[in-house]
């Protein structure tokens, strides 16, 4: 099924890492209230693709709500869903040693302000916001059988203070005409930017770690019809970080990997590529890191996978240009029948 095609019985559910975070808080609403390129192939691409559901991964928030606003009227969405963001949140601690603080790295998750590249759930249905469970406050140390770093860079005042989440983590339930879906959001750090201990690296694992200590009801009652989306910044075959977390999730039997796939990202296979590049959804220089799987949208085994792609047109299509115009990231995208 291509994009833009989903039948009335189904459930579009999309995940985009387009980068609408900006450099200072404000100018999101700024940029969407005027010509930007940028911003107008992301609105183009999601427009082809249609989601009912959408999840946006790198999307500046603010208080108000009214970039948010502004993107879900830009985009065609009835409903809109954001919390603060870990990214920005000020520690007050020198996190990366650097003798300086507040500065992006010394932050919950790397940010230069606070509500920097959160995420924004869009829904054409509404969105149970009161019902929303946020796992973002909880502490890196008490997930079970988390990994910590060692060395200096880590110590107890930082452990008493340090959250897992980069971005967050989110159960958000929407409300479709079939019955409630549970969009299980998070967007997580890049397994890089650290040293030898491997902060960043053990961090991006257990980000992956908190959905199965969900799913098992560590947090409550266990989640249904869900959908696991985001941007996991982790190939389970290609370039950095502990793949093994990555590959060992998208085994979960109680999890279905629609396998999506673009004629795009097949052509675009570096030379030194291990997986199917067709799985590809972020295209990076070839080597550093070269282009890699890293969003997912991973539905409950209980539903029903009748399409799946990701966007990312072949050289020859028109629409190719504005896949680049939008950012590294391509939207990815599932169809899901109860």
């Amino acid at each position: 099924m291509l994009a833009g095609q989903v039948s009335a019985q189904d459930i579009r559910i999309a995940t985009f890492a387009a980068p609408l975070g900006r450099k200072g808080p404000g100018l999101l609403l700024r940029d969407l209230g005027r010509a930007d390129d940028q911003i107008d192939a992301v609105a183009a691409i999601v427009a082809q693709v249609a989601p009912d559901i959408l999840l946006l991964t790198d999307v500046d928030y603010d208080r108000d709500g009214l970039a948010m606003q502004a993107l879900a009227d830009r985009m065609g969405f009835a409903h809109s869903f954001a919390l603060l963001p870990n990214a920005g949140m000020a520690t007050g601690l020198d996190l990366d040693g650097n003798g300086r603080v507040g500065e992006a790295r010394d932050a919950q998750g790397y940010g230069l302000f606070s509500g920097d590249s959160g995420m924004a759930l869009l829904s054409r249905w509404p969105i149970n916001a009161d019902a929303v469970q946020d796992l973002s406050p909880l502490l890196w140390r008490d997930l079970p059988w988390a990994t910590l770093p060692n060395g200096p860079l880590w110590t107890d005042e930082i452990a008493n203070i340090q959250r897992l989440s980069t971005t967050g983590h989110w159960i958000v339930p929407v409300q479709t005409p079939d019955g409630p879906v549970t969009v299980m959001a998070f967007s997580a750090t890049p397994p890089v930017f650290d040293g030898p201990e491997d902060r960043n690296g053990l961090r991006n694992r257990d980000e992956l770690l908190l959905w199965a200590h969900a799913l098992d009801g560590d947090f409550g009652a266990s989640p249904q019809d869900y959908v696991i989306a985001g941007n996991a910044n982790l190939d389970p075959m290609d370039g950095d970080g502990l793949r093994g977390a990555m590959a060992a999730m998208l085994t979960d039997p109680r999890l279905t990997d629609p396998l999506p796939r673009s004629s795009g990202g097949f052509a675009a296979a570096d030379a030194d590529h291990s997986g199917d590049p067709a799985l590809d959804t972020a295209d990076w220089p070839d080597g550093a890191p070269g282009n890699l799987r890293v969003s997912y949208v991973l539905p409950a085994a209980t539903w029903t996978v009748t399409g799946s792609g990701v966007f990312w047109p072949p050289p020859d299509d028109p629409n190719a240009k504005i896949a680049e115009a939008a950012g590294p990231h391509r939207l990815v995208w599932v169809d899901l029948r109860r």
